[in-house]
């Protein structure tokens, strides 16, 4: 897979993301966000067990405990990612929560620095600061008092953040994008699941009602998108990645106006018009030009 490729896909990857945004909020009228989060996982791990089987039959070497181990934490971050969102979107806005999950496009650059001391190409700075003025605007433009739902939300980009380094070191390194995706879907939905009986009432009646967000949010927002970001960022760097996955936001709005009839201001075209400039930074760095490995 050529770099550009491996761009495309993480675009399809925003694209399914923000498709699935309107979904993640609506279930939370029938249901609780851990069981939600443990139904959508389980779905999406066994919609893709089948892809990582056969990934696992044409694999030419074993995974070793410690990818094993990575594969977990990637899945432990997922988790703690999407909880911190879904107890989130209890106690703010949408727009809030749209735009501070997309804090995580400046995160993941500076995180990189300071845990593994990787430097990005000068680049990713002016991108991702145009990404998140990007996001910022299709927000609408303001804040108001952060509420406890705001801060977990911060947190959840924390967790995104992280999450897309991780993957970036660890999807190339073990050749099994696929394994690793369905490996953190399984914890995602155990740590959910084990939260949800436990603190949670649970209503199946309420989750019939929910079962078509859960299944859309499950194998397509869920499964598919988390796999094509596994797969996606075997061929490019955690920081660009951040970059692309921020077309979340322009797709989310794209479909708000198309599915739900919602209108876009004057400021909301600005910020798609900024995070497509982001985009293109990262597209056509002179740097980012070199040959990527030919897929084997």
């Amino acid at each position: 897979m050529t770099r550009i490729q491996a761009n495309l896909v993480l675009l399809t990857v925003g694209a399914l993301w923000g498709m699935g945004f309107v979904a993640q909020s609506t279930a939370m009228q029938a249901i609780g966000p851990f069981l939600f989060v443990g139904l959508r996982f389980g779905i999406a791990g066994i919609s893709m067990l089948p892809f990582a089987w056969r990934e696992a039959r044409r694999s030419e070497k074993s995974l070793s405990v410690a990818h094993w181990r990575a594969f977990i934490w990637i899945g432990i971050l997922l988790f703690g990612g999407m909880a911190a969102q879904q107890t989130g979107l209890m106690t703010t806005t949408v727009t809030n929560s749209g735009f501070l999950t997309g804090l995580y496009v400046i995160m993941v650059p500076l995180l990189a620095v300071v845990l593994f001391r990787q430097w990005p190409h000068p680049a990713i700075w002016p991108a991702a600061l145009l990404a998140l003025a990007g996001i910022w605007f299709l927000s609408g433009g303001e804040i108001t008092t952060l509420t406890t739902g705001d801060w977990l939300t911060v947190l959840c980009a924390a967790f995104w953040a992280l999450q897309l380094i991780y993957i970036g070191r660890h999807a190339n390194d073990t050749g099994r994008p696929v394994t690793l995706a369905v490996v953190q879907f399984a914890v995602c939905s155990i740590l959910g699941l084990l939260i949800a009986f436990t603190f949670e009432k649970i209503d199946w009646s309420a989750a019939r009602i929910a079962a078509p967000e859960i299944l859309f949010t499950g194998i397509f927002s869920g499964g598919i998108a988390f796999t094509l970001q596994a797969v996606g960022q075997r061929y490019t760097t955690a920081s660009q990645a951040a970059i692309f996955l921020a077309s979340e936001a322009i797709f989310a709005a794209i479909f708000g106006i198309l599915l739900l009839g919602e209108q876009l201001p004057a400021t909301g075209f600005l910020g798609c018009a900024l995070i497509f400039s982001a985009i293109l930074i990262v597209e056509l760095a002179p740097a980012f030009g070199r040959k990527s490995p030919a897929t084997p």
